[in-house]
């Protein structure tokens, strides 16, 4: 990886963290409705495992997902509209922040219900297999998802039919409040579970966007070219606690300071100052991030809400809700 690109993807980690701190102020200032499931401190794998993906891949993400939308090619603005329930949200107000999608670059979804949204991954990496497009499927879950019953349905179908697709945990020690080492069998919830269904499972820093985008283009590679599904561990740490009414004070203090220490902006900064980078050119990357998160926020603030009309819209394909039976 060239230093151009790195700082672009660095740039685009900036931008992402920017944004989840403005939905968490937004929130504090009541402007933000329900919750929110802030993914400040995972930037590196939704950056690093874009940047492997062809843009016509398929990307499906958890209630989690606010990086996902953003590194698929969706703007903060769309995304903080779409928080505060404006009408040019990136769904028109219809899906909030667990729902994020922006189908036109298919990113097809951010799923509430756990471990759902792999065995649709599935799906369309069937169709991709079945069309001869070279398509794949990525699917990006917690590690609580590992104990749920779609996890391992999706992993043995995918195996059978060798199909294109990725499957992608960001580990972050935590399912929801209760350690997942406290409940799993095995150490390694996701990435153990693969040889089970004789798929590859590997582990991978998911702090370090270089590291995320190597494996995951060197796995994206063997199941383009007919050889199956596999299974990737990213080991990161969320920022704030499960959800916006979360402190997260089941977390130990000395935990928290050492994964803070090893944070994925810090990480890819450190190897830009290596290559030769100037600090100067670093910083006027997070100046442009700041930038548009802030033209974003007032956007988002001044965007008219939803015609109340629209919520019987989209509701099939031809873009009404007439009933069907």
């Amino acid at each position: 990886m060239d230093t151009g690109e790195l700082l672009a993807l660095y740039e685009q980690m900036a931008l992402i963290r920017r944004t989840e701190k403005a939905a968490h102020d937004l929130f504090l200032q009541g402007l933000v409705k329900g919750t929110t499931h802030l993914a400040a401190g995972h930037e590196a794998i939704a950056v690093g495992a874009s940047a492997a993906l062809r843009d016509d891949d398929y990307v499906f993400a958890t209630y989690r997902g606010h990086h996902h939308a953003l590194a698929r090619g969706a703007t903060p603005e769309e995304c903080l509209a779409e928080l505060m329930s404006r009408a040019t949200g990136l769904c028109g107000a219809k899906g909030g922040s667990m729902h994020l999608t922006k189908a036109a670059t298919n990113m097809l979804g951010s799923y509430a219900i756990v471990g759902a949204h792999l065995p649709m991954a599935v799906g369309a990496a069937w169709s991709a297999k079945l069309r001869g497009t070279g398509q794949l499927a990525v699917a990006f879950f917690g590690d609580g998802a590992t104990n749920i019953g779609a996890f391992h349905e999706a992993l043995n179908l995918a195996a059978v039919w060798k199909l294109p697709v990725l499957f992608v945990c960001e580990n972050n020690l935590y399912m929801e409040y209760t350690p997942i080492a406290d409940v799993t069998a095995v150490p390694r919830p996701a990435a153990d579970r693969a040889p089970a269904y004789g798929i590859p499972g590997e582990v991978v820093d998911g702090n370090d966007v270089v590291s995320v985008r190597e494996t995951v283009a060197r796995l994206a590679r063997r199941a383009r070219v007919g050889e199956g599904p596999a299974l990737l561990e990213a080991e990161t740490y969320r920022h704030f606690g499960h959800s916006r009414t979360d402190p997260a004070t089941y977390r130990p203090a000395e935990e928290v300071e050492r994964w803070l220490r090893h944070d994925p902006l810090d990480i890819a900064r450190g190897r830009l100052v290596e290559a030769g980078v100037p600090e100067e050119t670093v910083t006027a990357a997070d100046d442009r991030a700041r930038t548009v998160v802030q033209q974003a926020v007032e956007a988002a603030k001044n965007a008219p809400p939803p015609d109340p009309r629209e919520a019987f819209t989209d509701v099939w394909a031809d873009g009404g809700a007439a009933w069907r039976t």
